[in-house]
């Protein structure tokens, strides 16, 4: 029998790329963003198999109203994956609680509105699995990264937190941990990013990690090991490190 996901996120980078893996890995997918042109071409190009359904996860109500068009159209929702976020970057002197308040609407809350909804339907029928994509910036406080890193972070404990109540009621859940991908998103990051991967090869990890029922996705590997060994220093060697991290 045919699976059917729900990816958040796919207009483009990771989520783009990912609902065209399951694609390939046989599901039918519901591709959500809110850029309704994008998931129209993207549907274009695999008709059938993957159908639009324009959303803003802001919207509480649409998100329920959207979710409610899916499985009609296409079944109960097997694989849930949540990647719809933004990226901005700040720093002291341009801090702005605004644009904080901002990503965590998108980043946290838009999220928490797409698990409220699909959370009872999955656990009624003791399956189903839901996805989170967050960051290793989570893992640490890097300089840029303040509030884009707290929203990640918020969203790896809400994971992690609701984990063992869904797995004693049937239900998988995974928290995604990339470290740079090549997406619009990053493309205006004006400094190096070591260890970037495309789209592509970040779909392919997550396809992999979620078919072996993984809590937690975290790539690429040599990104991961360098961000946890920055967190596992001393304040002040750490502080010394994220110091040179800083713009000039």
């Amino acid at each position: 029998m045919t699976k059917t996901a729900w990816v958040t996120g796919s207009s483009s980078g990771i989520g783009r790329a990912l609902a065209k893996r399951l694609v390939s890995d046989g599901y039918c997918v519901a591709v959500s963003a809110r850029n309704a042109d994008s998931l129209a071409s993207l549907a274009a190009e695999h008709p059938g198999p993957i159908m639009a359904f324009p959303l803003d996860v802001t919207d509480r109500e649409a998100v329920r109203r959207v979710a409610g068009e899916v499985v009609a159209a296409m079944g109960p929702i097997d694989l849930a994956v949540f990647a719809a976020g933004s990226y901005t970057r700040d720093y002291a002197d341009d801090f702005s609680s605004e644009r904080t308040r901002q990503m965590f609407d998108l980043n946290v809350m838009g999220t928490a509105n797409c698990l409220e909804t699909v959370m009872p339907a999955m656990i009624a029928r003791k399956a189903g699995h839901i996805a989170v994509v967050a960051s290793v910036t989570s893992y640490v406080g890097l300089p840029g990264a303040a509030s884009y890193g707290a929203t990640k972070a918020a969203l790896n404990s809400m994971c992690e937190a609701l984990y063992p109540d869904l797995a004693a009621k049937g239900v998988k859940m995974t928290i995604i941990n990339p470290g740079f991908v090549a997406t619009p998103l990053t493309e205006k990051n004006d400094f190096p990013m070591p260890f970037l991967v495309s789209s592509e090869e970040a779909a392919d990890t997550i396809a992999k990690g979620l078919e072996k029922g993984k809590f937690e996705i975290v790539f690429p590997w040599k990104m991961a090991l360098a961000i946890r060994l920055l967190h596992a220093l001393p304040h002040s060697l750490r502080f010394a490190l994220t110091r040179k991290m800083l713009r000039s």
